[in-house]
C-alpha cells in the first residue's frame, strides 16, 4: 500500500538554496528531545509512540462498546470541546457521505456533536430533535467540570433517563474520563456507566487515537483498526533514525519554520473536498494550541476550494505576502460522476462532456496552486492516495510528529495551552462562581468604570 506523499518544492524555492536542509541539526535535536523526553512539556509525551503500542485487544474492546451503542441508539451525542471531539468529528466528516444527516440510514446512528459550544439556541435544538428518540451519550471530558461540556451532559443525562429510565440510560451513556480524579470520573463510577480512560500523558489535541477519538468513530461505523494501522506505519516513516529527506514530519516542520523566519506569519491549510473541513478544523487547533505562546507561532487557517476562491482567493492572489498554504489533495474520490453534454450548450460548458467531475476540480487544484505560486506564495502539497481510514491515520501521526517537532524548533512548550485559562477566570468571576469572590469584585468595578 502506497503512503501520502510531501512535496515542498514550490516553498523551498522561496527561500535561499539549502535553507531547509540547514534545519536539519535542529530538527534532530528536537527530536532527540521528543524520543528521550527532555523537551518542555515531556509528562504529555503519550501519543508519541501511541500507535505501535494499541493493542487489538484494546480494539476489540472499543468496537464492543460502539456495537452496543450502535444496536440500541437512533442517535448518539458526544459531548465534548476542542480535541474532545475536533479528531472524532474531523474523521467521521471526513468518511461520512456528505448528506447522511439527511438520508438517516437505519442501520446507523446519527453521531451529533455537542458541549463545544454555549448557545442557548444550539442546545434547546438538539434536546427538541432528542425528543421520542432513543439516543445514547459519549461524555469526553478529563476533569468533567469544563464549562461548556459539563452543563451540555448534565442537559443529556437527565434527558435520557427520562426518556428511556435511570436503568436503560446507564446503557447507552459512556464516559471517557480521567482515570481516577475528576467530576467525570466519580460520575461514571457512582453511576454505573462503561468507561474508558484518558491518558495522563496525552494532551487533548493529541488524543484522536486514544478512546476520545477512537470510541466515536467507531459508533459511526468506521474501521478503526485501519486508521490505527495507517497512524502506526506513518510512526514508522516519522521515525528518529529515517534520513532527514525522507522524513515527511520533519521536512514540513522545517519548511514552515524556515518560512515563518522569512516573516510568512500565516499558514493557510487548504482543500479540494468538502469532507475535510473539520479535518482543517482539528489541524488549527493542533498548531494554533501547540504553537501560539510566547508571543510566537504562525496563525493557523483554513480554506475550503473552490468555494472560498470567491471570497478569499482575491486576499490569497494579491493581498499581504505574509502567508503560505499547505494543500492536500486526494488523488482518487471514492465515487464516480461524469459531467453530460447538454444540445443547446447554453453554459459553453460541452467542453467538459465525459470528463470526470473530479479532473475539473483537479485542473482547479493545479491552476490555482500556479496562480498562487506565482502570485508569491509558497506552496506545500501533501498528496493522499484515497479518503479512507488508512490513510486518514497516515495524516494524523504525520501531522502531530510535525507539530511536536516544529513547536521544539519554535522553542515553546507544544504540550501546554496556559492562553486558554484567562477567559474561563473572567467567565467564572463574572457568573460570580463561589471561590471567585475577589476576582469578581475586581471585574465589576472595572466594567463600571469603563461604561
Amino acid at each position: 500500500m502506497s503512503n501520502i506523499k510531501l512535496n515542498i518544492a514550490k516553498a523551498a524555492c522561496f527561500l535561499e538554496a539549502g535553507a531547509v536542509k540547514a534545519f536539519e541539526p535542529k530538527v534532530k535535536e528536537a527530536q532527540k528531545a521528543l524520543e528521550e523526553g527532555t523537551c518542555p512539556g515531556n509528562d504529555f509525551l503519550g501519543w508519541l509512540h501511541l500507535p505501535t503500542e494499541i493493542s487489538n485487544a484494546f480494539l476489540d474492546e472499543i468496537e464492543a462498546t460502539a456495537k452496543v451503542l450502535r444496536e440500541n441508539c437512533e442517535a448518539i451525542v458526544v459531548a465534548g470541546i476542542g480535541g474532545s471531539y475536533l479528531g472524532a468529528r474531523a474523521v467521521i466528516e471526513a468518511l461520512s457521505n456528505s448528506f447522511g444527516w439527511l438520508i438517516q440510514d437505519k442501520k446507523s446512528p446519527v453521531i451529533l456533536f455537542a458541549g463545544n459550544n454555549i448557545g442557548e439556541d444550539y442546545l434547546f435544538e438538539l434536546t427538541e430533535y432528542l425528543k421520542g428518540k432513543k439516543f445514547g451519550v459519549i461524555n469526553i471530558s478529563k476533569s468533567g467540570t469544563t464549562t461548556e461540556t459539563a452543563l451540555t451532559f448534565r442537559l443529556l443525562k437527565k434527558q435520557c433517563e427520562t426518556q428511556r429510565g435511570k436503568e436503560e440510560a446507564k446503557k447507552v451513556i459512556v464516559a471517557v474520563t480521567d482515570a481516577k480524579r475528576g467530576a467525570a470520573r466519580t460520575c461514571a463510577d457512582k453511576e454505573g456507566y462503561k468507561s474508558f480512560i484518558i491518558p495522563d500523558n496525552v494532551g487533548g489535541r493529541f488524543s484522536v487515537l486514544t478512546p476520545v477519538g477512537l470510541l466515536p468513530i467507531a459508533c459511526a461505523g468506521f474501521d478503526v483498526k485501519q486508521l490505527v494501522k495507517g497512524a502506526q506505519d506513518m510512526e514508522k516513516l516519522c521515525g528518529k533514525d529515517v534520513p532527514f529527506e525522507e522524513n515527511p514530519a520533519a521536512q514540513y516542520a522545517a519548511v514552515r519554520n524556515a518560512l515563518y523566519g522569512k516573516g510568512k506569519k500565516i499558514e493557510i491549510m487548504v482543500n479540494y473536498q468538502p469532507k475535510l473541513h473539520f479535518f482543517s478544523e482539528w489541524w488549527k487547533q493542533l498548531y494554533g494550541e501547540s504553537e501560539g505562546k510566547d508571543k510566537k507561532g504562525l496563525f493557523p487557517a483554513s480554506v475550503d476550494f473552490t468555494t472560498d476562491l470567491h471570497s478569499m482567493g482575491q486576499w490569497i492572489q494579491d493581498g499581504e505576502r505574509t502567508i503560505f498554504e499547505t494543500v492536500i489533495s486526494i488523488e482518487e474520490p471514492e465515487k464516480k460522476l461524469l459531467f453530460p453534454n447538454d444540445e443547446e450548450n447554453l453554459d459553453g460548458l460541452n467542453f467538459l462532456a465525459g470528463k470526470r467531475v473530479d479532473e475539473v476540480n483537479k485542473m482547479a487544484e493545479l491552476g490555482t496552486r500556479l496562480a498562487h505560486v506565482d502570485g508569491g506564495v509558497p506552496n506545500i502539497h501533501v498528496s493522499v492516495p484515497k479518503l479512507n481510514e488508512y490513510y486518514i491515520g497516515q495524516l494524523i501521526y504525520f501531522f502531530e510528529m510535525a507539530c511536536g517537532i516544529s513547536g521544539n524548533l519554535l522553542g515553546v512548550n507544544p504540550f501546554n495551552q496556559p492562553g486558554v485559562e484567562a477567559y474561563k477566570k473572567n467567565m467564572f468571576a463574572l457568573l460570580d462562581k463561589p471561590g471567585y469572590e475577589a476576582e469578581s469584585k475586581a471585574i465589576k468595578e472595572r466594567l463600571a468604570k469603563e461604561k
